[in-house]
């Protein structure tokens, strides 16, 4: 693992995307910015951070033999590792909101941007952004922030936070072409946020309608189960979760 730290940036993933584009970089290289100025989050989202307050790096990740049909078990694969990496901090009520927020008490503490480079039908490198709030304790206008301090009451040392993700997530990826997709997805299903109770969704055009989260599919569709349907198959932008 190379760690290469940055004092401002406007953007770790698209840092980290053109030094993939103009070397040879090694596997598992992160790039961690002291303050991101413009970063991205799903959807064209920005993520907000604060200068040593808040983690913001991007991660460098081969692999071989990786269809590409089979992407979603890499951000299945994260989201697991940074629950698994905070519950060993104590931070409580922590759940996946599809298809990749971090949530604490139904507040969103992280995300993850994960932006693919396709070799054929095989996915070559992933550049995995992750931003986590750790000791934030304002944020205006964004009812449904919150960090870990928040959570839990302390303050965390930054460096204990990144390195405590890092070492989950690449035990994780490691070998990720060939664990079994079935096992990482009933994990994560069982860390779901809304799992099994009716909740509030909202269209692309405004409209709400009432469902059940029955999980994913192979490919991280949203599998809902709605009044006239057993179960409907939403993409990323076809569906948002209200509550």
């Amino acid at each position: 693992m190379k760690i290469i730290k940055l004092n401002a940036i406007d953007s770790t993933n698209t840092y980290l995307k053109q030094l993939a584009k103009e070397t040879q970089l090694l596997d598992e290289t992160v790039v961690v910015a002291e303050n991101q100025l413009s970063g991205r989050g799903q959807m064209g989202n920005g993520w907000l951070s604060r200068e040593g307050q808040s983690l913001t790096f991007s991660i460098f990740k081969e692999f071989k033999g990786l269809a590409v049909e089979r992407q979603f078990v890499i951000s299945m694969a994260v989201s697991l590792a940074i629950l698994e990496a905070i519950n060993h901090l104590n931070v409580p009520s922590i759940s996946i909101k599809w298809p990749n927020d971090i949530l604490s008490a139904n507040k969103k503490i992280g995300g993850i941007l994960i932006e693919n480079l396709l070799e054929g039908s095989f996915i070559k490198y992933s550049i995995i952004g992750i931003g986590l709030n750790v000791n934030e304790t304002l944020f205006p206008n964004l009812p449904q922030a919150s960090s870990m301090k928040l959570a839990t009451g302390n303050n965390f040392e930054l460096e204990e936070v990144l390195h405590g993700i890092l070492k989950v997530t690449f035990k994780n990826l490691t070998n990720i072409s060939t664990v079994d997709s079935l096992k990482i997805k009933q994990m994560y299903e069982s860390e779901l946020f809304r799992k099994e109770k009716v909740s509030v969704f909202e269209t692309p055009d405004g409209s709400h309608f009432n469902g059940i989260i029955k999980g994913v599919s192979e490919i991280g569709e949203l599998l809902v189960e709605t009044e006239n349907d057993p179960l409907k198959k939403f993409q990323l932008k076809e569906v948002k979760l209200i509550y």
